[in-house]
This record gives C-alpha cells, structure tokens and sequence, in this order.
C-alpha cells in the first residue's frame, strides 16, 4: 500500500477584507463608551443618596471613651519611660568609662529604673580582667552593691575569654 500523496500550497490566502475589523472595534467602543456613561451616573446617585442620608440622620456614632484599663495601662507605661528617662544617665555612662579597660568589652547594658538595678554584660580577656573591672566598678560613686551574677568560659574561642554579667544597685536614681 502506497501513501497518498500529499500537496503543500506554500502560496498563502489572501488575507480578509479590513472593515470587519475595523466594524469590530467600532461596536467594542460604543459599548464601552456606554458603560462608562452608566458608571458615571451611578457615582452621581450614589453620591446623592449618601448626601441625602447624612442629612436625615447621621451615621456617626459618638466616640466612646477609652476604658479605665487601657487608661491605666497608658498611665503606667508613659510612668516607665518617665522614670527610664530620669536615670542619672551621665553618671552612670561616667562610671563605665571610668571602669573600662583595654581587657574588658562592654556587650550590654540594661539599667532597670523600678528597682534601681544596672546589669551589664561584658566579655574579658581572663578572670583577673573580670575581678579588675568589677572592682573599678565598685568604688564609682554612683553605683554600689556591685557582683558578679554568672560569668562563663568561652571554649569555642581559641584566646578563651570569660563572658560574665554584673548587677550593681545605683545610687543617685530616684
């Protein structure tokens, strides 16, 4: 059994008349100009009776007050940022720069205005270093109960510096 022939026409057809086209586009614009038209004047009404509405009753419902919770709350946090605020801060920053040495890094510094409590964590070079800056510490005027809360070996450092926090009570801080 033979294929059948197959005949290719490379010649391709004439392309179709234009004004279908162009009729397309001319009905395509007529209905959207139309519904624009229909949008726009259903704006306009919806303006109208929202006009209307507000003036035959308004729909603003009064404010409500605030809680006495949430008041309360409010009151207590702009007392702490108040009292965070007050902290002697030139004394305290006077005492860490008069502490500082070459051996101990300041990491942290967290002052607690309610209890009158300054943490900070440092990192240093050895033990001794640690015991040094905890005494500096101790004789600044402004700061006093000062200790060592935890201190811990850094062993994955190759120099092995010990990381250690320290709790001092202040003085001037009311």
């Amino acid at each position: 059994m033979k294929p059948a022939r197959v005949s290719l026409d490379y010649v391709a057809a004439a392309p179709r008349s234009w004004w279908l086209g162009v009729l397309v586009l001319a009905i395509s614009l007529a209905v959207a100009g139309q519904l624009l038209l229909r949008y726009r004047d259903a704006q306009t009404e919806l303006a109208r009776l929202e006009t209307t509405a507000g003036l035959v009753g308004p729909q603003q419902r009064p404010a409500r007050g605030a809680s006495k919770e949430r008041l309360d709350e409010e009151v207590r946090n702009a007392e702490t940022v108040v009292r965070q605020l007050a902290l002697p801060w030139g004394t305290l920053v006077q005492a860490i720069e008069q502490a500082a040495t070459r051996d101990v890094a300041l990491l942290q510094l967290q002052p607690d205005a309610d209890r009158q409590l300054l943490k900070l964590t440092a990192e240093a070079r050895n033990r001794e270093a640690m015991f040094d800056y905890v005494r500096r510490l101790g004789s600044a005027n402004s700061l006093s109960e000062v200790h060592v809360v935890s201190h811990q070996v850094q062993r994955d450092d190759p120099r092995r510096p010990v990381q250690f926090s320290v709790q001092a009570s202040m003085k001037g801080a009311q």
